[in-house]
């Protein structure tokens, strides 16, 4: 069933290349489609346009829809073009006429809009509290191994010394930066563009501000050609956020693959997390983090094929926004994956000790050289340049001990402080009356 369906009949491969991974990939928005239903269902009565008795029969057929999705079991039947369709079909053979009402006042471009919005707002809520779960495992360990020294790099040569704290503490605190630019992202996200229909409103007087409030949203669209602009740059938006996240696992995943290789040998994996080669028996290969690797450089590289997508389109809607879904969906997946996996393999990692002792590490002390001499009432230029003759003369022999002090170093690494900082940014997010709002509409 069309809900455009005029007298000629679509030609079947035209209609195949069109539709493309649509209707696969709108089963992911079933469960929003029906609860956006829900609430402009309950407009349309409270305008006049259902009576009581019309809006509770859709209401109840509706949550009996929504259940069914909600376990898996609503599938998108042959020859019907979407979910929004599917759901009006099955209504209509429901109710019969009540059930032809339910598009009254919308278009399915702001169907999908609202749909989109509301599944990517539950999806960053399971974002967030994956990258929450990574970021305690992280400041967990820093805490751990808060004494247990490392060496630090510039242009990957020997530079200073760092320690494992630092290393996984700096991870963290990345992670919470990720999550602000997130949130601002659902702040964009987190407005209602249902009522502008096809992008220029209706003569129906519709209550806008009533969707919005029983959605759960933040705002509203006014701009009814402001909320259909919407499309593409919301996913563009949500991409950046993603792309912020995978930027730090990514990078977090090439530092675990160099710290596992045998020349580095600052960390260890039980068998279970690396994997053999075919003809080396020796081998072991750390492709979970290969992956993460690879898996984030692709999500950071999304924003510019949605970009590249949406390139010189005017206003109004375009077919071209629905490869989107075959953009965004997937990154979203991976990125989650990536998340669960680093949760999985970071419990089980094992760091070397007394690193530091061997000799090929001994200049990584020279600054703290310099800085000793500078204390004692040297002037630093003075001290650097007798620490470097001491250093081309082959008698630098450091004591390898040291103490840091300030804010964020080695011995003061703020733990508490960045907990503070992650918990202001989840503090805004404030899904919780989203999910009062969702739950009040489904009578839960």
């Amino acid at each position: 069933m069309k809900l455009w369906k005029q007298k000629a009949t679509l030609n079947q491969w035209v209609e195949q290349f069109t539709t493309g991974q649509d209707r696969e990939l709108d089963l992911k928005l079933a469960t929003y489609d029906i609860l956006g239903s829900i609430a402009h269902s309950k407009m349309l009565a409270k305008v006049g346009l259902l009576t009581e008795a019309e809006q509770q029969q859709l209401h109840q057929a509706l949550i009996r829809l929504y259940k069914k999705a909600e376990k898996g079991e609503l599938i998108i039947e042959p020859g019907i073009e979407d979910i929004h369709s599917q759901v009006e079909f099955l209504l209509t053979e429901e109710l019969g006429d009540v059930g032809k009402k339910i598009h009254s006042g919308r278009s399915r471009n702001d169907q999908v809009l609202l749909d989109l919005r509301l599944f990517f707002r539950a999806e960053i809520k399971e974002v967030v509290e994956e990258t929450k779960a990574l970021f305690d495992l992280l400041q967990k360990l820093s805490e751990q191994y808060k004494e247990d020294l490392m060496p630090g790099y510039t242009h990957m040569q020997l530079a200073m010394v760092s320690s494992f704290g630092l290393w996984f503490g700096a991870y963290a605190e990345s992670l919470v930066e990720d999550l602000r630019l997130m949130e601002s992202v659902y702040r964009i996200i987190n407005q209602n563009p249902l009522g502008s229909a096809a992008g220029y409103g209706n003569s129906f007087p519709l209550d806008r501000t009533m969707t919005t409030e029983l959605l759960g949203f933040d705002n509203l669209s006014y701009n009814v050609v402001h909320a259909q602009m919407g499309r593409g740059k919301t996913e563009l938006q949500l991409a950046f956020g993603l792309a912020s996240i995978a930027q730090t696992l990514g990078k977090f995943g090439m530092d675990v693959v160099l710290y596992l290789n045998q020349n580095f040998d600052f960390i260890r994996f039980p068998d279970e997390i690396t994997t053999g080669s075919s003809i080396m028996p020796h081998k072991k290969n750390p492709d979970l983090f290969e992956l993460v690797r690879a898996r984030c450089n692709h999500i950071q590289s999304v924003p510019a094929q949605i970009s590249s997508t949406m390139i010189n389109l005017p206003m109004g809607y375009h077919r071209d926004f629905q490869l989107l879904k075959e953009i965004i969906f997937p990154a979203i997946e991976h990125l989650k994956d990536s998340l669960g996996i680093l949760q999985y393999a970071l419990e089980k990692v094992e760091i070397k000790k007394d690193l530091l002792k061997a000799d090929k590490y001994k200049y990584l002390f020279s600054v703290e050289e310099v800085n000793k001499e500078v204390l004692k009432g040297l002037p630093f230029r003075d001290a650097y340049h007798k620490l470097s003759a001491s250093i081309e003369a082959g008698t630098f022999d450091p004591e390898r001990s040291i103490h840091h002090t300030h804010e964020g170093s080695i011995g003061n690494l703020g733990t508490e402080e960045i907990k503070q900082k992650m918990r202001a940014v989840l503090k805004d997010f404030d899904f919780e009356s989203v999910k009062k709002k969702e739950r009040a509409l489904l009578g839960r």
